[in-house]
């Protein structure tokens, strides 16, 4: 079974992976799973940008720093056990109107602790006050592969949708209550995982990965 870094701390985004990689014989560890190291500094202009350098990154300091600290890993791996791909995703809204905010900066959007509603509340103010432009956006994840140092597979997913006239929904997570989705003519907050993951960004560029994956073992 081949052993799998993916880079990041957040529940959310894991569990969507999780549910996307599923499927196939590995094992899935994560920056939880590590000894503590400090994290890069995003200075990318684009998403792809900053995925490659969280995939590098990640690659040359925190597989050194392997330690499983939770029951349940693989019958619990020893320390050193290096995965043989390090996964590292960069995503964010894009909104037309507002010249792509807030883009690469979405998770740290106003400020790094800044809340979702907070950051709601910014974009519908500076939405109102734009030149009208429409309120069309995107959903961008890009993701890179690094294998012993190297970028051995790089991919980006998309989804196409449009500002909702306000918030709606509980079920997604991060900027899902503003995207309005026209296929299913609701936002992503509004909507079940299976059925966001069925269409979504993130779902998309882990899909594409899991079929390299498959044709690559």
């Amino acid at each position: 079974m081949e052993r799998l870094l993916v880079a990041t701390t957040n529940p959310n985004k894991l569990r969507e992976i999780r549910g996307i990689l599923g499927r196939l014989p590995v094992e899935i560890v994560t920056l939880r799973d590590l000894a503590p190291v400090p994290e890069p500094e995003e200075t990318g202009a684009t998403f792809a940008q900053n995925a490659r350098l969280k995939a590098l990154y990640y690659d040359a300091t925190a597989q050194e720093a392997l330690a499983p600290r939770r029951a349940g890993l693989g019958g619990g791996a020893p320390a050193g056990v290096r995965p043989r791909y390090t996964v590292a995703e960069d995503s964010g809204l894009v909104i037309d109107a507002l010249d792509g905010e807030p883009g690469v900066r979405s998770a740290r959007f106003l400020r790094p602790a800044a809340t979702y509603p907070e950051r709601f509340s910014e974009i519908y103010r500076r939405l109102n006050e734009a030149p009208s432009r429409g309120w069309g956006a995107r959903f961008v994840c890009a993701l890179a592969v690094v294998h012993a140092g190297t970028v051995v597979y790089e991919t980006t997913g998309t989804i196409e949708g449009t500002i909702a006239d306000a918030p709606s929904g509980a079920d997604g997570f991060g900027y899902d209550p503003i995207f309005y989705y026209p296929p299913y003519g609701r936002t992503l907050g509004d909507v079940t995982e299976e059925a966001k993951l069925r269409v979504a960004h993130r779902g998309e560029a882990f899909r594409r990965w899991a079929v390299w994956l498959e044709k690559n073992p």
